[in-house]
C-alpha cells in the first residue's frame, strides 16, 4: 500500500511538475551570541497556486564532523513533528504559514556552529531546499601582559623574551597584536619576532597566547609595550587593549657625575664631606673613587658616595669616580674639584707681652695666614679699640696696660676664626690718684681720721707714712693688684697734725701732703656731751632765735592792747594782776669769751632783776 502510493506521488510530481515550480529564499547566516536566540527563517513561493495547500516542509542540521545530514523536523498542513533524540530536541520550536516556516533554538551553544537547512515539497510543484549558516559567538576575556621581570640587557645579540600576553575563552578564535608606544609591532628579521599559540579548550573555547621577543635598545628604557585583542562579535569586529607596561632594560653607563653632597657652600678643615657619583646606567654600578694627584690610590667608598672624614687642606684636589659596569677601553669618568678651606693661628707681634715706658709709642700686628680674605678686629677689656691687622698705641700711659686681643675672622666662612693677644705694660715711676698733691683738714680734737692714699706705678710701688702730731694712728687698709697700691690709715686727732703719704718704686717717687687743723672742743653749760660737737650748739641757737621771735610778737601784742606803757627813759614795766606758776621770764646773757652760748633759765612766780625791777 505505501509502495503505491509513493509511486502515485511520485507520478504526480512528474506531472506537475510541467506546470507548477516551488521558489526558496534564505539567509546565507544567521549570528548570535552564545546563549542567546536564535532564529532561522525560510521563505517559499508557489508559481501554481493551486498548490499552496500541498507541500510538506523538513528541516536537517549538517553533523559537525562529516558532511551527513540529520532531520530535526517534519510537517504538513495538518502535521508537525520535532524529532527525537537530535541534539535539537526540547530545544527548537518550529512555525510556518503560508510563504515562510522559522526555525527558534533557545540558548545557543557553541555547538550550534553549523548549517541548517530547509526543504519544501510541493507535491506537483517539485522539492526546493536552502541553507543557513549559524555562527556562533563568545567574547575572550580582556588580554594580560606580563613583562620580563629580570630585566633584558642591550647588549645581547639575540633577541630577548621581553613580554607575553594572553587571552582565555573566546570564540572563534581571537587574535593578538603587540603596540610599542601605539605603533604596531609586526615580526621583523633581527628585530621583532611575535610567537602565537592558540588552544581549543576541552570547552570549546579558545586561548591565544603571543610572545614578544625583541631586540631592546637603550631607548626602550622609557617606551611602553601593550597587546590588543580583537575577536568577532555578531555583525562587527571589536577590540580590548592591555594595560600597557614598561620593560625594564640593562644598559652599560655611558656618562657619570660627581658632585659634592656636604657640607652645603664652602668646604673648611674639620668638615666631614660627602661626595656621590650617579651614573646614567641600568642596574646602577658600584663605583671607584680616586684623587687626581694620587691616581694609584683607591679611596674607600661605599657604594656611589665617598665620604671624607675631617678635611685638612691637604685634601683639596680634583676628585674621580669610575663605573665598575664598563672595561676599562671606555673612558667614562665623573670628576670634581674640593677646595678646603683654612685659617691658621694668629700671631701677634710683640709676642705674649711688651713692656714701654710712659708717654711712649708701640705698633702691634695681628696677622692669619688663610684662604680666604679675613677680617681683624681689636678689644681691650671686652670693648673693640682697633681695627685691622694694625694697632697703633700713642703716648702711654698706665690706661694703657692691659690685654689686647685680635680676632681674626673669614667674612665668608664665619665658623673659620681664630685669636691672639698681646700684655702691653707700661713702665714708670709712682703716680698718685687724686687731683690734689696737698690736702688740708680741719676736724675737731679727739676726733678719727682716715687718709686714703692710692698710687699707680710699674713697678708695683710702695706706700709709706710719715706722721707728726700724733702718736695714735694705725694703718687700716693695704691693698694691692697689678698695677695699683692703696693704703688707709686712721689718725686720732689730737693737736695739729702733718701726714705724708710716700709712693715709691724703682723708677721714681711721688708724695702727697695731708694737713689737718685741730678744732678744740666747744664748752657749754647745756646738759649736751662734748661729743655732739658743734651740730647741737647750731641747733640750741636756732631754738633761742624761734623763742625771742615768740616773745617779741606777745610783747608786741600786749604794747597794742595797752597793757605795757612805754616811756622816753626806755624802761618797761609789766603789770600783772595776777601771777601763776605758769609764768616764763626768758634771760639772755653774752659771754664775751665764747662767741657762742646760750643760757635758757624758767622761773615760776615773780621775778626781779638786779636792780628790783619788774621784768
Amino acid at each position: 500500500m505505501a509502495f503505491l502510493l509513493l509511486l502515485f506521488l511520485q507520478v504526480c510530481l512528474l506531472h506537475g511538475s510541467v506546470f507548477a515550480k516551488v521558489e526558496l529564499s534564505m539567509h546565507e547566516s544567521v549570528e548570535v551570541y552564545m546563549g542567546d536566540m536564535a532564529e532561522i527563517i525560510c521563505q517559499y513561493n508557489f508559481t501554481d497556486t493551486d498548490n499552496e495547500h500541498g507541500f510538506y516542509i523538513q528541516w536537517f542540521v549538517k553533523a559537525v564532523h562529516d558532511r551527513s545530514r540529520t532531520r530535526i523536523f517534519y510537517g504538513d498542513a495538518s502535521t508537525q513533528v520535532v524529532d527525537n533524540n537530535t541534539d535539537y530536541s526540547g530545544r527548537i520550536t518550529v512555525v510556518w504559514d503560508q510563504k515562510e516556516t522559522r526555525v527558534t533554538i533557545q540558548n545557543v551553544k557553541l555547538s550550534d556552529e553549523r548549517e541548517f537547512f530547509c526543504q519544501v515539497s510541493g507535491l506537483a510543484a517539485g522539492n526546493a531546499e536552502g541553507k543557513t549558516h549559524l555562527r556562533v559567538f563568545a567574547p575572550p576575556v580582556a588580554p594580560v601582559i606580563e613583562g620580563v621581570l629580570t630585566g633584558v640587557s642591550v647588549t645581547n645579540d639575540m633577541l630577548s623574551k621581553v613580554a607575553s600576553c594572553e587571552t582565555r575563552n573566546g570564540f572563534p578564535k581571537p587574535n593578538i597584536t603587540w603596540y610599542r608606544d601605539g605603533e604596531r609591532l609586526m615580526n621583523e628579521p633581527g628585530r621583532v619576532n611575535l610567537l602565537i599559540l592558540s588552544t581549543l579548550e576541552s570547552s570549546g573555547f579558545y586561548s591565544v597566547q603571543s610572545t614578544l621577543n625583541y631586540k631592546v635598545v637603550k631607548e626602550d628604557k622609557d617606551a611602553h609595550f601593550s597587546c590588543e585583542v580583537s575577536f568577532f562579535v555578531p555583525g562587527a569586529i571589536r577590540t580590548v587593549e592591555s594595560q600597557s607596561i614598561n620593560i625594564t632594560v640593562h644598559y652599560p653607563t655611558s656618562m657619570v657625575e660627581l658632585w659634592k653632597e656636604s657640607p652645603k657652600g664652602l668646604v673648611k678643615e674639620g668638615d666631614t664631606v660627602e661626595l656621590r657619583c650617579q651614573g646614567d646606567g641600568n642596574p646602577p654600578p658600584p663605583f671607584t673613587f680616586n684623587k687626581v694627584q694620587e691616581p694609584d690610590v683607591d679611596l674607600e667608598s661605599s657604594g656611589d658616595v665617598l665620604i671624607l672624614s675631617s678635611v685638612l687642606r691637604k685634601d683639596s684636589g680634583i676628585y674621580q669616580c669610575r663605573p665598575l659596569d664598563i672595561d676599562g677601553s671606555m673612558e667614562v669618568k665623573g670628576e670634581v674639584l674640593l677646595t678646603v678651606h683654612y685659617l691658621d693661628t694668629a700671631v701677634v707681634v710683640p709676642k705674649d707681652s711688651e713692656v714701654m715706658l710712659i708717654g711712649e709709642d708701640l705698633t702691634a700686628t695681628c696677622n692669619a695666614l688663610s684662604s680666604l680674605h679675613t677680617s681683624t678686629v681689636w678689644y681691650k677689656d671686652g670693648k673693640q679699640v682697633g681695627q685691622g691687622n694694625t694697632l697703633h698705641l700713642h703716648d702711654a700711659t698706665y690706661e694703657t696696660s692691659g690685654v689686647y686681643k685680635c680676632e681674626v675672622t673669614v667674612l665668608s666662612l664665619p665658623a673659620l676664626h681664630t685669636s691672639g693677644s698681646v700684655e702691653i705694660i707700661v713702665q714708670g715711676g709712682p703716680q698718685l690718684l687724686g687731683v690734689e698733691q696737698k690736702v688740708q683738714l680741719e676736724e675737731v680734737e679727739g676726733r678719727m681720721v682716715n687718709l686714703s692714699c692710692e698710687a699707680l706705678g710699674y713697678p708695683l710701688p710702695s706706700i709709706s707714712w710719715n706722721i707728726t702730731g700724733s702718736q695714735n694712728w694705725h694703718e687700716v687698709v693695704s691693698k694691692a693688684n697689678e698695677h695699683m697700691t692703696h693704703s688707709t690709715v686712721s689718725v686720732k686727732v689730737t693737736s695739729d697734725i702733718s701726714a705724708v703719704c710716700n709712693a715709691s718704686n724703682d723708677m721714681g717717687t711721688e708724695v702727697k701732703a695731708f694737713s689737718i687743723k685741730a678744732i678744740p672742743r666747744v664748752t657749754t653749760t647745756l646738759p649736751f656731751s662734748p661729743a655732739e660737737g658743734s651740730g647741737v650748739i647750731i641747733v640750741v641757737i636756732i631754738l633761742c632765735l624761734l623763742l625771742l621771735a615768740f616773745l617779741g610778737s606777745v610783747i608786741y601784742f600786749l604794747h597794742k592792747k595797752g597793757k605795757i606803757p612805754c616811756g622816753r627813759t626806755g624802761k618797761q614795766e609789766i603789770t600783772k594782776e595776777k601771777t601763776t606758776k605758769d609764768d616764763i621770764v626768758v634771760e639772755m646773757k653774752t659771754n664775751t669769751k665764747n662767741e657762742e652760748a646760750v643760757l635758757l633759765k624758767a622761773v615760776n612766780g615773780d621775778k626781779k632783776g638786779p636792780n628790783n625791777q619788774p621784768l
